[in-house]
């Protein structure tokens, strides 16, 4: 099978390296890929957001199975036009990618199939906003409505901070994706990432995870896409997921079905539990970055089988075959992050890093230059281990971390401390 990944950062690293473990993956392209992609795939130049280029490609590498890594293409229609010139996509359409590229979509979604989440409001205006904010207090969460590569969610711990968050979003500080805004309630518990698959038809959970937002040490500081994960997460138990498949992620997909516009991906639901009860924080329709690079390492081979059974709409087939196992991935980023940083600087020790399947370390943003590996990203390296326990997992991960010399990178000490 000829497989063709979009995708440069982390997890497309993550995708391709279990794509690799398949026997059945002949031949495998990312674009545009990365330094550790490379090393085991094919990277090619392509606009990944231009619909058209991607099927010429694909057509001209005789490509069976496009998957779509982030959520950019989606938005923009590329798995449409995959699907329109009859190529088979992991990922969902346009209208459905909706679940992600609009806030208040997924709101009005959860208001018809009934699914518990948080009270809100939508704006397109900042006077309205700052006034919902002033009679509803704080704390508060205020979010961009579109697609802001994960930064564009503020949680404001009082009414200034909500108001000065509401000026940034509609001055532009997020570009279009702030030109609406939806102000949500304040929501207590334990977050959790759910991850199932969806053919359109069928839906099948393939896993949970956790990650960290925060850049600092015990969850402080600003959020960023994510400086950590591990996988299971034990907050999310075989109840409350599947209390969670009844009561959100089953109706989300009969609503959106009903709609014209039926799901085919996965979908990534983040759910705030409290009290054995679980709600959705948000949807996101693709992996999780850095949770996908966890759940490849715990699935391995089988993700190819199981993505290719959700792009061709057998996943009433399907199965996940889990190991009792744990994996924990720790991010290695550039000083000054999610601030501003220096791009250029150079890894040495990645060549005598051991890896195989209990150990990897997946590339998020590097280039090769002169032979030698270069930081070209805010998040640039995932070290990513299995082990029997997390603690297991943990060590492994943190050996490999110290086994890198990289001066001018950082990484949270504490990655899985709320499990641990």
């Amino acid at each position: 099978m000829n497989i063709l990944i979009l995708g440069g950062g982390g997890r497309e690293h993550a995708l391709a390296w279990a794509m690799m473990q398949n026997p059945k993956c002949d031949k495998l392209i990312v674009a545009p890929g990365n330094a550790g992609i490379a090393q085991i795939a094919t990277c090619a130049t392509l606009d990944t957001e231009d619909g058209a280029a991607v099927v010429n490609f694909a057509e001209a590498e005789a490509i069976d199975l496009v998957i779509v890594g982030p959520e950019a293409p989606l938005a923009a229609g590329v798995a449409d036009r995959l699907r329109d010139a009859g190529l088979l996509v992991f990922g969902p359409s346009a209208a459905a990618a909706r679940l992600e590229a609009s806030k208040a979509f997924t709101k009005e979604i959860c208001d018809a199939a009934n699914a518990p989440t948080a009270a809100y409001g939508h704006f397109t205006d900042a006077q309205a906003a700052k006034a919902h904010v002033r009679a509803q207090g704080a704390p508060i969460v205020v979010k961009a409505d579109g697609l802001a590569a994960g930064k564009g969610v503020i949680i404001a711990e009082t009414v200034a901070e909500a108001e000065a968050a509401i000026d940034d979003m509609f001055g532009g500080s997020f570009g279009e994706a702030g030109a609406e805004v939806v102000i949500e309630e304040f929501m207590t518990g334990e977050e959790a990432s759910f991850f199932v698959l969806c053919d359109g038809e069928e839906v099948l959970p393939i896993g949970t995870a956790q990650d960290h937002k925060r850049v600092g040490e015990g969850d402080t500081g600003p959020n960023t896409g994510g400086m950590g994960a591990y996988s299971p997460a034990p907050v999310l138990t075989d109840e409350i997921a599947e209390r969670a498949m009844r009561e959100i992620i089953r109706p989300t997909m009969t609503e959106m079905a009903r709609r014209g516009t039926p799901y085919q991906g996965v979908l990534y639901a983040g759910l705030m539990i409290k009290d054995g009860a679980p709600r959705l924080v948000e949807y996101n329709v693709r992996f999780g970055d850095p949770e996908c690079q966890v759940l490849m390492m715990r699935l391995g081979a089988q993700a190819l089988d199981l993505i290719h059974a959700a792009a061709d709409g057998r996943l009433s087939e399907a199965r996940v075959n889990w190991a009792e196992d744990h994996a924990m991935t720790v991010v290695m980023a550039a000083k000054g992050y999610p601030g501003s940083y220096e791009k250029g600087s150079i890894i040495s020790g990645l060549d005598a890093v051991a890896e195989d399947s209990f150990h990897m370390v997946f590339h998020a943003g590097t280039k090769q230059q002169d032979g030698r590996i270069t930081a070209s990203g805010g998040r640039v390296l995932n070290a990513t281990a299995r082990g029997a326990t997390l603690a297991e997992a943990r060590d492994r991960a943190y050996a490999l971390v110290d086994s890198i010399d990289w001066p001018e990178g950082f990484c949270r000490r504490d990655i899985g401390w709320r499990a641990l």
